[in-house]
């Protein structure tokens, strides 16, 4: 007999300070029930991000996404604002919209041909002749909360949610002085991990705790003794200089030598060529990361599937995006790519571990996991709080 949940959730003390504190429980990664509580309670009650301002900048432009399990459409007004909506049609619930973007007129159903105006009202019912007690205004799209920052579109299944600028708090001013507003979009790449979507978020949140092992191109151009790891209220910055010459200072030298010949041998010398400046981590509650460097940046969307698989969206852009830039862009794409695919087989070892009854819960380093303990209280909080 399963255990009841609310002891599920008493598994966890999120009041122990870092040096003293576990993980969460194993049983977070894979009972079913937590994982509804997470779509209802944690990314259901969350901005999430679900497109990019230049695929909504003009009238009649949309994009669409799922939410939590709720599909939602983004549109442009035909007087300039951007509106969301639930992309359900009010009469037998099929999607109004049926791409992942694209532009539009009006927003028709193909089901039955009920069609909504770029606001979101119902212009049009075929057929309804008789039907009494029927009040088009009170059968529009059902709206919700969007957002804009820089170039990214963040919807909300609330129709009055806290602002986005509260959910980023001061974010924003953390990022270098150009912020995203000179950044260009130049690709996406995707992929579905055999794990739970919590897994994913932890590796990234170790604080390169992993990457002397797991990714020697990378570690080949960070600087492990002085990686840095800063948490606020919501989100978690890891930091480290991009070492010029290609050679990593720190964690282990066996390691950080044996990379650097590979650099030199040409095996990992495209991440040292693409990787200039500061490296910038961030993780923004609960399931975007956004990664940052000279001119580059790359947005991790982490979209839970199933209790033990998830699907990571990067969209990455650059401040030149021309046809001089085109080879350099998809050699940093490729490097991120790389790294990724490195992450694949570990993360589904990890998930098979999680259900192993060898493994209960683990410690946090003081050193590098202060973001995976800001990550597991703030999704305590969230799971615990009243529905």
């Amino acid at each position: 007999m399963s255990r009841p949940l609310e002891a599920v959730l008493a598994d966890y003390d999120a009041e122990a300070p870092l040096g003293e504190a576990s993980t969460i429980p194993s049983t977070w990664y894979t009972d079913l029930r937590i994982a509804d509580l997470e779509r209802r309670q944690v990314v259901g009650r969350s901005w999430q991000l679900v497109g990019r301002a230049d695929e909504v900048a003009a009238p009649g432009d949309y994009v669409t996404a799922d939410i939590a399990g709720e599909p939602v459409v983004v549109v442009r007004g035909a007087d300039g604002i951007l509106r969301g909506f639930f992309n359900v049609c009010r009469h037998h619930a099929a999607a109004v919209m049926t791409e992942p973007c694209g532009h539009a007129e009006k927003l028709t159903c193909p089901y039955h041909g009920w069609t909504y105006g770029l606001d979101g009202r119902l212009r049009s019912a075929p057929e309804l002749e008789g039907v009494c007690h029927f009040d088009p205004a009170q059968n529009g799209l059902v709206p919700l909360g969007v957002a804009t920052w820089g170039p990214l579109v963040f919807a909300h299944l609330d129709a009055k949610p806290p602002s986005l600028e509260a959910h980023l708090g001061d974010l924003p001013s953390r990022l270098p002085p150009e912020g995203l507003g000179s950044l260009r979009f130049a690709g996406r790449r995707a992929w579905t991990l055999e794990c739970n979507w919590k897994v994913f978020v932890d590796n990234y949140l170790d604080g390169g705790y992993h990457v002397p092992y797991l990714h020697r191109g990378l570690a080949s151009v960070l600087s492990h003794r002085d990686y840095t790891i800063e948490t606020s209220e919501r989100f978690c910055l890891q930091s480290s200089p991009i070492v010029a010459s290609g050679v990593a200072s720190g964690v282990a030298s066996g390691v950080a030598s044996g990379v650097a010949r590979g650099v030199a041998r040409g095996g990992d010398g495209d991440t040292a060529s693409v990787r200039k400046g500061r490296a910038l981590y961030f993780w923004l509650y609960p399931n975007l990361m956004l990664n940052v460097y000279d001119g580059y940046l790359d947005t991790n969307l982490v979209i839970p599937l199933a209790v033990d698989r998830t699907r990571v969206v990067f969209d990455f852009y650059f401040a030149d995006v021309g046809e001089a830039a085109r080879a350099a862009n998809q050699r940093s794409m490729d490097v991120s790519a790389r790294i990724q695919e490195e992450d694949l087989a570990i993360c589904a070892s990890v998930q098979r571990g999680l259900s192993s009854r060898a493994y209960g819960k683990g410690r946090l380093s003081v050193r590098r996991e202060a973001g995976e303990h800001l990550f597991h209280r703030l999704l305590a909080a969230d799971l615990r709080r009243p529905a």
